[in-house]
């Protein structure tokens, strides 16, 4: 089963789905009550009226001496009853005195039709089957009129005073295509104003789901904050839903800060307590190695020794610290000045080479996401090893670039580092950034350098790239998360600009 992904997870596009379908749920019941109501409302008005057509007709109806019956149509008001095919008709059936009042419906021939009908029925005749009914009572039927139009009709049956044994059915009938209309032009507008409605209803939740989500959103950018190191809590007003959340989730933003604060003293407090005996150490190494005999030979393998614990020691507390400092909220560490220090401290430490260390210019907001210690430590062994084999200038760089893979800022820090030294061989960088590896033992260090440099960058999501500088030697790319959100990204400068 594939996992939901994008809409599917999507908290607005389910409230609005689900809104949308509820809406149009109740639209179409009620457009469907209404619908049905109007319908019968109006047939019903429409009976009411014909019925009281038949009440005029059957006041009119009068019965000579031999019991014939008579209507005078001028007394009639409707003028529809003279217009051929108006729409509303009356006509007089004689019943057979075979069949009187209560007697089984019976065959067409029993009728007499059409005695006495309307003008509006011209040349025409009601065909309505006999039906059973008691005297004075009324019928409603469904039939075909004139010109195939849908007719209602009323029946009543009435029997002259002379002649009480033969009854006569009265019928009134008018045309219902004009009530149809009108309930079909209902029912179009009714359609019409409840799709509008669905749709106003619809964007009215849209506007709700927004407003109501609203705060999910300044969330979204508070932890964005957090994350680039712009901030070390969760703030801002919240919903009182959401407050429980954001009050967990700052206490555990403190207990990592809380365990990162004491990681880092341990840390501090290990390599105090190993460095200076092994200082010891290598210190009285050093002076019997001046000394001829044989604890030269054991003064040479302590100091050995003490070297390669030095060494591990310092890459387990690179790696202690780095690691330790990725289980809390990312600080924000300006670049400009870490570079400026850098600078001046490999001035000193390489003084008696008079090396030219340039930096290129960078906008003082640029930052690192990340811990100050740990930048000085990547940044300053990229840039103690340029200065070591650098032959007149070290030149570093910087410039924003677009992150491939975020989260937090959509953008990464390059730090550029290059040397006019001899370079590295493309087939012997990998072995370069190897633990321990050195591939010149003339020149002093511990081979560690390029190694906790990429170490720490990889726990920051970062990369240390091996390069061949322009003009020949080495250019070592420094990538790292960057704490400026909205910075314009560009290629790293190399213009040298004196920054020592």
């Amino acid at each position: 089963m594939k996992p939901f992904t994008g809409r599917a997870l999507s908290l607005r596009w389910r409230l609005l789905a689900a809104t949308a379908v509820a809406l149009l749920l109740a639209l179409v019941v009620a457009g469907l009550l209404l619908a049905s109501l109007f319908g019968r409302e109006v047939t019903r008005q429409f009976s009411s009226q014909l019925a009281t057509q038949l009440d005029q007709v059957t006041a009119r109806l009068e019965f000579d001496a031999q019991g014939q019956p008579q209507i005078d149509s001028g007394q009639l008001s409707d003028p529809r009853w003279q217009r051929p095919y108006g729409g509303l008709y009356w006509q007089v059936d004689k019943v057979s005195p075979a069949k009187g009042t209560g007697a089984a419906s019976g065959s067409a021939d029993e009728l007499q039709r059409g005695v006495l009908r309307s003008r509006s029925l011209w040349d025409t005749t009601l065909r309505l089957e006999a039906d059973v009914l008691a005297n004075g009572a009324v019928h409603e039927h469904h039939v075909d009129g004139p010109d195939a139009a849908p007719l209602l009709v009323l029946e009543r049956t009435v029997t002259a005073a002379t002649d009480i044994g033969t009854p006569w059915r009265l019928l009134v009938a008018a045309d219902l295509r004009p009530t149809q209309a009108a309930v079909h032009r209902f029912n179009g507008v009714l359609a019409v104003s409840l799709a509008l409605l669905w749709g106003l209803l619809c964007l009215a939740a849209v506007a709700q789901v927004g407003v109501g989500l609203a705060p999910l959103k300044a969330l979204q950018q508070a932890l964005a904050q957090v994350h680039s190191g712009q901030a070390q809590r969760l703030q801002g007003p919240f919903p009182s839903e959401v407050q429980p959340l954001i009050n967990d989730f700052n206490a555990v933003l403190d207990r990592n800060a809380e365990v990162v604060a004491r990681a880092r003293t341990q840390a501090g407090n290990l390599a105090h307590a190993l460095k200076t005996p092994l200082a010891a150490l290598q210190q009285a190494a050093a002076a019997s190695l001046k000394q001829p005999g044989e604890r030269s030979g054991l003064a040479g393998l302590v100091q050995e020794q003490v070297g390669v614990a030095r060494r591990q020691v310092d890459w387990h507390l690179a790696r202690t610290r780095a690691a330790g400092a990725q289980g809390a909220a990312s600080t924000r560490v300006p670049v400009q000045p870490v570079v400026q220090g850098l600078l001046r401290v490999m001035a000193h430490v390489h003084a008696e080479r008079a090396l030219h260390l340039v930096a290129a210019p960078m906008p003082a907001d640029w930052a690192f996401a990340g811990e100050l210690q740990d930048l000085q430590e990547m940044l300053g062994n990229l840039l103690d090893n340029a200065c070591k084999w650098a032959r007149s200038t070290v030149q570093i760089s910087a410039a924003l670039t677009a992150r491939q893979t975020p989260p937090g800022s959509p953008h990464s820090l390059m730090l550029v580092v290059q040397d006019d030294g001899p370079g590295i061989a493309a087939d012997q960088r990998v072995a370069a950034m190897a633990r321990g590896s050195r591939l010149d033992e003339s020149v002093p260090g511990t081979g560690l350098g390029l190694a906790i440099a990429q170490d720490l960058a990889g726990l920051y999501g970062g990369s240390v790239t091996l390069l061949a500088a322009a003009g020949g030697g080495l250019r070592v790319e420094l990538c790292l998360p960057s704490a400026q959100a909205g910075a314009q990204t560009n290629a790293p400068s190399n213009a040298p600009v004196p920054g020592a």
